[in-house]
C-alpha cells in the first residue's frame, strides 16, 4: 500500500497512524472550568518532552461528532493549568468511563466513581486513586487544525509532583511492577505490562562538558 494522505479520508489516516504508533502512554488529564466544575478525560496522544524544565505534551483532537473542541482544551484555555494523572491497571475501567463524550456540566469524577483530591499549586483537582500526578501550568497551545480530525498540541510545565511511596524504588525511580501502568493500542485494545525485557544502551562516544 502506498498512500498520499490527501487522497484518502482523515478517518482512514487516523486508523493507520493510531494502529501503528503504539503502545501509547495515557495522560489522564483533569481540569476545572472558570466556575470550578471539574473535568476528567484520557488522552493517548500524550508523552514527556524533557526534564529541564519538566515538560509534558498532549494533543486533544477536535470531536468528530459535533466538530467542537473538547472540554479539556476549553478549560485550559480559560485558566492555563491541568493535572496529569497516571492510569494504572486497577483504574482501567474508571479511565474508560471518563472518556464518555458528554456535556460540560457532567462531573466525570462522579461518573467514574473517583475521588477528587486538591492540588498544591494549581486549581485543577487530582484523581486521588492514581499513584502519580503531575500538576502543570500551560506553556504553549499550538493549533494544528480546528476542524474534525484536527487538533492542538498542548505543552505544560510540571510545577509539582505527587508520587506514592508504594511505587518508588529508593527516592528517584519508579517500580514498574508496583505501578502496573497500561498503554493504549488501536480501537478498543489496551496493553498491560506483563512481559519486560532490558537492553543496555551503547556507551556515548561524546566527551562530557
Amino acid at each position: 500500500m502506498e498512500i498520499a494522505p490527501t487522497t484518502i479520508p482523515w478517518q482512514t489516516i487516523n486508523k493507520l497512524m493510531s494502529g501503528s504508533i503504539l503502545p501509547r502512554p495515557i495522560g489522564w488529564i483533569s481540569t476545572a472550568n472558570a466556575n470550578g466544575q471539574p473535568n476528567l478525560a484520557p488522552y493517548s496522544f500524550f508523552n514527556m518532552v524533557c526534564a529541564n524544565p519538566p515538560t509534558v505534551v498532549f494533543c486533544p483532537m477536535i470531536r468528530s461528532i459535533d466538530g467542537k473542541p473538547k472540554d479539556t482544551l476549553n478549560n485550559i484555555k480559560d485558566n492555563g493549568e491541568f493535572v496529569v494523572n497516571i492510569v494504572t491497571e486497577n483504574l482501567t475501567e474508571a479511565m474508560n468511563l471518563s472518556s464518555l463524550e458528554t456535556s460540560p456540566d457532567v462531573n466525570e469524577f462522579e461518573l467514574a466513581g473517583l475521588t477528587l483530591a486538591p492540588s498544591i499549586v494549581v486549581k485543577a483537582p487530582r484523581v486521588a486513586e492514581s499513584p502519580i500526578h503531575f500538576e502543570c501550568q500551560v506553556r504553549d497551545i499550538i493549533e494544528i487544525n480546528n476542524q474534525p480530525g484536527g487538533g492542538y498540541v498542548v505543552t505544560g510545565t510540571v510545577v509539582y509532583l505527587h508520587v506514592d511511596d508504594g511505587v518508588l524504588l529508593g527516592t528517584g525511580k519508579i517500580d514498574l511492577t508496583a505501578l502496573k501502568p497500561i498503554g493504549r493500542l488501536a480501537r478498543g485494545a489496551y496493553v498491560r505490562m506483563t512481559d519486560l525485557f532490558k537492553l543496555d544502551r551503547p556507551q556515548s562516544q561524546l566527551k562530557k562538558k
